[in-house]
């Protein structure tokens, strides 16, 4: 699934965009979930994180596509953004804020095509996993492969990372559950550790991140058959 966000004002263009990314999903078999907004405004207000792609006019009533995409890179440095522009010349304001694209009105499918398909491949090239977590001040995006482990804290969640330590709202039940396709185990009820930086087991430690976890007595057998899965995966 792919998630791409249309940020146009002007509604016969969005609904030209819609028919643009519907046909290209009938032609090249990818599953788009597209959603609409009327103004930079709108999403970066309570902006989650949560898109692939987002295809941004540049000139709106309220808030434009340049200013859009600066509060939104704050936040998120992931998510591509094309422009969507009858004026050339944003395309080269477009590098400030890391656009890979842009698009010229009126639209050609065929050219339109060529960006998306564009985007995709970097996608690709990337293939990696973003968690949205909420973060005092906001949301920040996790990547999945760059956890260590998370920790509960006083009825919230501690992300340890790579990057750092962050602290969130949230529940580790869902948690489990969101992450339940990824190499993740809940060794006692306090962590779910990455199983991909575990370094070393001892009786009922694990070392992960420089951290010594203990591990519960009864989780200790499905942990080592759960780390042997996913060992064997990775060399295959």
């Amino acid at each position: 699934m792919i998630r791409i966000a249309i940020v146009e004002d002007d509604k016969s263009y969005a609904q030209e965009l819609i028919a643009n990314l519907d046909r290209y999903e009938q032609e090249c078999g990818h599953n788009l979930v597209v959603q609409w907004f009327q103004d930079g405004e709108d999403i970066v207000e309570d902006y989650k994180c949560n898109f692939d792609i987002i295809l941004m006019d540049v000139e709106m009533m309220f808030m434009n596509g340049m200013t859009a995409a600066e509060k939104i890179r704050e936040i998120d440095k992931e998510v591509i953004i094309i422009f969507i522009t009858n004026m050339p010349q944003y395309a080269i304001k477009g590098y400030m804020v890391d656009a890979l694209d842009y698009v010229l009105k009126p639209l050609s499918y065929y050219a339109f095509s060529q960006k998306i398909d564009r985007a995709l491949q970097r996608l690709d090239k990337r293939k990696k996993k973003f968690l949205p977590v909420s973060v005092k001040g906001g949301m920040k995006k996790l990547d999945i492969s760059r956890i260590y482990y998370i920790e509960v804290q006083d009825h919230d969640l501690c992300f340890h990372t790579m990057d750092g330590d962050y602290e969130a709202k949230g529940s580790m039940k869902e948690l489990e559950l969101t992450l339940e396709k990824d190499p993740f185990y809940r060794c006692n009820k306090c962590y779910l550790v990455n199983l991909e930086h575990i370094s070393g087991i001892q009786g009922n430690d694990l070392l992960i991140g420089g951290t010594i976890i203990q591990v519960s007595r009864s989780r200790k057998k499905e942990l080592m058959n759960q780390l042997n899965n996913y060992m064997n995966e990775v060399s295959k």
